[in-house]
């Protein structure tokens, strides 16, 4: 009976101990995050540990610089790289429209929490977005994308003028697009 017991508590520090090589640890994401915004980046701690109390551990993260602009329709070109636990690294962009109350530019540098990705290939579609910010120098924003189980949230350190509310998506592919559609 003990040695059954034994067992079964082996058998169950296995499990969380792969469950967990499968996830982001929060110091990975930090110094990752860190890496992309730069060293010191104020605010960018208690963001990421917010985020990762209410959300749990990532299996996957996007590295990467995007530009954006609107006068009511708005576009957003990015890329960067993305670093998942199992499947390793591979390029990533992404296009998206926008409508709304929405006027200004902007150029960012994004860092995106990747949850419950198994396939990396079930990241290259659409993800609806929706948006509401104003900074007229720089600050720190994070949004919620969801597509099925998929969670995307990216937060990104913008430096421009942006206002406004808008609603679209993200959409990301293998390759760089002009055409946002």
């Amino acid at each position: 009976m003990r040695d059954e017991r034994a067992q079964a508590a082996a058998r169950d520090g296995a499990d969380a101990e792969s469950a967990a090589s499968q996830t982001f640890q929060k110091q990975e994401l930090l110094n990752a995050a860190e890496g992309t915004f730069g060293k010191g980046a104020a605010g960018l701690a208690g963001i990421l540990e917010r985020t990762l109390k209410e959300q749990g551990q990532p299996n996957a993260y996007i590295a990467g610089r995007e530009a954006s602009g609107a006068v009511v329709v708005g576009l957003r070109y990015g890329k960067g790289t993305m670093f998942h636990k199992v499947e390793g690294q591979q390029p990533v962009y992404w296009t998206g429209p926008s409508v709304g109350f929405d006027l200004g530019g902007d150029a960012n540098k994004v860092f995106v929490l990747v949850y419950n990705l198994y396939d990396s290939e079930d990241l290259y579609k659409r993800f609806p977005a929706g948006e509401g910010r104003v900074y007229f120098v720089g600050g720190f924003a994070a949004t919620y994308l969801r597509r099925g189980n998929i969670v995307l949230i990216p937060i990104r350190l913008g430096v421009g003028w942006r206002q406004g509310v808008n609603l679209g998506y993200m959409k990301f592919s293998h390759t760089s697009k002009w055409f946002p559609f």
